[in-house]
């Protein structure tokens, strides 16, 4: 499995990383991604009782937008920036911190799915 270095294929490999195990039965939410930058774009992840998509652009209404930079967003997946600290000093917004955490916990994180 090849290891995606550009935010773009990082967002689409989440699609691989998901844990739906993790998820509550009947969870549903949307989550729109802006990243900024060469290689980035605009994303929606849908979850829907244990299934995701995935699409490029804005889809449906979010339950929460998350906003960085490419640079940003590389880093925080591949665990070279602390995720809580590049909020703190607000590399990365978040509409809605709950539905974030959520989220978060749903995934394989690069540096460990990607061995």
């Amino acid at each position: 499995m090849e290891k995606p270095s550009a935010a773009r294929d990082i967002i689409l490999s989440l699609k691989e990383r998901f844990r739906p195990e993790k998820a509550d039965p009947g969870y549903e939410a949307v989550f729109h991604l802006d990243i900024s930058g060469d290689r980035g774009g605009q994303y929606t992840v849908s979850i829907n009782d244990g299934t995701i998509t995935v699409e490029e652009g804005h889809s449906s209404e979010a339950t929460c937008t998350i906003s960085a930079s490419d640079d940003t967003y590389e880093d925080v997946e591949w665990g070279r920036t602390n995720p809580q600290m590049a909020f703190l000093f607000g590399k990365v917004k978040v509409s809605d911190i709950g539905a974030m955490l959520d989220f978060a916990g749903l995934f394989h994180r690069c540096e460990d799915f990607y061995k």
